[in-house]
Order: C-alpha cells, then sequence, then structure tokens
C-alpha cells in the first residue's frame, strides 16, 4: 500500500481511532504535514476498503456487470437454442474458408463418423438432398453467465465482508484475558492465553510457534485448542489465527504501604534500539514507565525502567518532561526511583502472542463466487463449441463446412473428421477430398 490503512480495531471506539490516528500523524506529519494527512483522513484514504467512495465503486461495478450479462443473455440463449440444419446453396461455396467437399460416403456414414467426435448429430431430407448438422459443446456460451455470477459474489462478498466484517489484532499475554468485541456487545467473546511456546527460540531458530488458547462467552468455555501459523481456531463467527509473538515481562509495582498498584504482564510491542519497548502509566500517579528489555553479558535478561513525569507544558505546546532515577532490574528483584511513592519489582519473564481476530461473513460467499469463476472458465476454454453441417446431394457429392470458437485449432480438428470420412467410403480406392 501506498499509504498504511488503519486497522479494523480502529473502529472499535472514538478512542481507537485517535490512538491510531495519532500513529499515522507521527508516521506521515513530517514528510507531508499536518493538512494534507487531515485531507487524506478527510477523503478516507486511509480505510480504502471502507470508505463511502469505494463502497459505491463496488455498487456501480455490480450494476454494470449485472446490466451487460442480462442484455447478452437473449442473444447466448438464442446462439445456443437455435439450430438451423438446412443451409443455402451459398453457404457451402468452396471459395469460402473451412469448407470442404468429398464423395462416395453415405448420410449414415457420415453421421456415424460424427457421432464418434461426440457430435450430436440431426438429419433432414429437403428436395432430394440430405442435411446433417453436428453440435458439440452446445450450450458452452453460456457459461459466461457463471464466470459474470462469479465476478457479482465476489464483489458482493466484499461489500458484506467491509461493512459487517471484523479484523483486528489481540495482544494476549500469558495466563491473561481480552475481549474480542466492545464490552457491551451481545454474545461477547473473551480469549484467555493459557500458554505460549516457541520450541528453540533460545537458539535462534524456533522449530513452531503455538499457544494454548480458549475462548468463552457470556462466561463459558465454548472452545479451546493450540493453535499454530496455518491452523487457527474458528468459533462463534471468528478465526483466531497465531500471527507473532513477543516478551511480556510480569511486573508488580506497590505503594509506600505495600499495596498493588498493578500486577501483571506488560507486552513490549514496540522495540528501541533494536530492543524491546514499551511505556506504561502507573495507575493512580502521574508517572510513566519506559521499559526496556537488554541482556547482560551473562545471558541474563535485565528490565530497564526509565521513569518520566509530565510537570508543564513547553512555550510551543508540547509536555514538558522530567526524567526520573533509572532502573536495573533482574528476575526476582524490586527497587524504587528517587522522587517516587512505589517500587516496581521484576517476578518473572513471559511472552505475548499476538492474534488475528478475523470475523469475515463474506468467506462462504467467496467460495462460492471461486466456484462459479473456475466452471466458467473451465467451460469456456475447455469445451469450445464446434459446429458441422453437411450436404449429400443426389449424386453422391458431399459439401462440408465447420465452426469453431477461436479457442479452437479447426484445421487439426476438421481434418482428423475429414480423414475418418475418407476411411468410412462406400468402396473405391480412397480418393482425397478437395478442401478450400
Amino acid at each position: 500500500m501506498t499509504l498504511r490503512q488503519l486497522p479494523g480495531f480502529a473502529f472499535r471506539s472514538p478512542t481507537d481511532y485517535a490512538n491510531e490516528m495519532s500513529k499515522l500523524h507521527d508516521l506521515y506529519d513530517p514528510g507531508l504535514g499536518t493538512s494534507v494527512v487531515d485531507a487524506l483522513e478527510r477523503l478516507q484514504l486511509f480505510h480504502v476498503f471502507s470508505s463511502t467512495w469505494f463502497s459505491i465503486g463496488l455498487v456501480v461495478l455490480i450494476i454494470s456487470i449485472v446490466a451487460c450479462t442480462i442484455d447478452r443473455t437473449p442473444r447466448l440463449w438464442r446462439q445456443s437454442a437455435d439450430i438451423r440444419v438446412v443451409q443455402p446453396d451459398p453457404f457451402y461455396d468452396p471459395k469460402l474458408p473451412d469448407r470442404a467437399a468429398l464423395s462416395g460416403v453415405t448420410a449414415d456414414a457420415a453421421a456415424a463418423v460424427l457421432r464418434r467426435h461426440r457430435f450430436v448429430v440431426r438429419r433432414e431430407e429437403v428436395g432430394g438432398a440430405t442435411y446433417l448438422y453436428g453440435d458439440r459443446n452446445r450450450w458452452t456460451k453460456l457459461a459466461t453467465l457463471l464466470t459474470h455470477t462469479g465476478l457479482v459474489l465476489f464483489l458482493l462478498a466484499a461489500a458484506i465482508t467491509s461493512r459487517l466484517g471484523d479484523e483486528q489484532g489481540l495482544v494476549v499475554p500469558e495466563g491473561q484475558s481480552l475481549t474480542v468485541q466492545p464490552i457491551g456487545t451481545p454474545g461477547l467473546l473473551l480469549v484467555r492465553n493459557f500458554g505460549f511456546n516457541a520450541p528453540g527460540f533460545d537458539t535462534g531458530h524456533p522449530s513452531d510457534f503455538t499457544t494454548d488458547l480458549a475462548v468463552y462467552q457470556d462466561g463459558q468455555e465454548i472452545a479451546r485448542k493450540t493453535i499454530r501459523v496455518n491452523d487457527p481456531l474458528t468459533i462463534g463467527g471468528y478465526t483466531f489465527h497465531q500471527n507473532g509473538f513477543g516478551p511480556a515481562p510480569d511486573v508488580l509495582i506497590r505503594d509506600a504501604q505495600g499495596k498493588p498498584l498493578w500486577t501483571g504482564p506488560i507486552a513490549m510491542t514496540d522495540s528501541a534500539a533494536g530492543f524491546p519497548f514499551a511505556q506504561f502509566t502507573v495507575p493512580g500517579r502521574d508517572v510513566v514507565l519506559q521499559l526496556l528489555l537488554q541482556r547482560a553479558d551473562d545471558g541474563t535478561g535485565v528490565l530497564l525502567v526509565l521513569p518520566f513525569q509530565q510537570v508543564g507544558t513547553n512555550a510551543d505546546g508540547s509536555p514538558a518532561i522530567q526524567g526520573l532515577e533509572p532502573m536495573a532490574l533482574v528476575k526476582g528483584e524490586s527497587d524504587t526511583a528517587a522522587g517516587t511513592d512505589f517500587s516496581v519489582e521484576l517476578r518473572s519473564f513471559g511472552e505475548y502472542t499476538l492474534l488475528i481476530a478475523k470475523k469475515d461473513p463474506g468467506q462462504g460467499i467467496v467460495w462460492g463466487a471461486f466456484g462459479f469463476l473456475i466452471a466458467g472458465i473451465l467451460i469456456t476454454f475447455w469445451m469450445p463449441r464446434r459446429r458441422v453441417w453437411g450436404r449429400l446431394d443426389a449424386d453422391g457429392r458431399m459439401s462440408l463446412v465447420v465452426r469453431a470458437d477461436r479457442y479452437v485449432d479447426v484445421g487439426r480438428e476438421f481434418g482428423r473428421v475429414l480423414d475418418d470420412l475418407v476411411r468410412a467410403r462406400s468402396g473405391g480406392l480412397a480418393e482425397a477430398p478437395s478442401e478450400a
């Protein structure tokens, strides 16, 4: 994409939308300017596939395809349904292309040859002449209706998914739970990460990524599965894909009286200088902790804690920041930064799992569209229509005309029919047919 698109969860609430747009402003404002980014937002270019103008374009395209199909259908039906066995004499003029003439073949023998080549044969007697008509894959032209149906269904599925679907990333630390839909949604789904495992990760060559994932609805567990890449869990209209992972140190923050202000993993979803990074606001305090995960020379994990607080506003409107005393914690250690009234303890190292929760109500329609489209294409290209007209005059001379779709090698296929007709001649030495 030329422009980064807003994730699906940005539209769950005004706060989520504001947070994600703030990230886009940080990305594009230095190069494009705030006013240009604001204009791109108004034009809905940060969520193209759910924008109003894109939806209108889908509707117009669907209408145009349907109108085209309705306009073509009567003509396609007439071409397939109307059969004319008897053709006027100029139709068999040997000076025209794809014509042939030979003698010594009876009408019955010619009809038998055409049937061996999988033609449906019709026969009429008019004015002492016998007319034969062979038709193969008569209804192939109507396969274009299947193709157009597939295209319409694809567009319909896109419209349904863009309006009714949902796709979001869920960062779930080990042992933690997270709601899938906004609070208050009927039948609210909740996921819980019972454990993440990446065998071989310590060596730098992980062999697998798995999450022991459970899904709850209305407080009841409705599904549980160990998911991995390309083996998701599908339940309640959502599919949960294993997409990524990262560190989530288990931190305990206590006030001066020893009461917990926070306890639990903190997912480090960002990076700084190539190291996992996170920013966390201490509950009930105006202090923000910057967390940076590093490794000591002996391989021991070290969590750098850099506290800061906002003490005012600069002249340009940006916040005035005051840094506090940094801390370096290893597993089991606790420390208090000067100027703060709380302690930070690193209880253990853990991981979070990144899930992609996707609700795609148009998925079934997409598979149906795929079936229609492939069927229409295969029929059109692998079963093109072929037609042969023959007129056997009273003197035993037979004139032949062939017609076929443009995908057919007429010379090769018609040549095989002529070869069999020559072999079927009623007697005498085979005489080469004349072709024009």
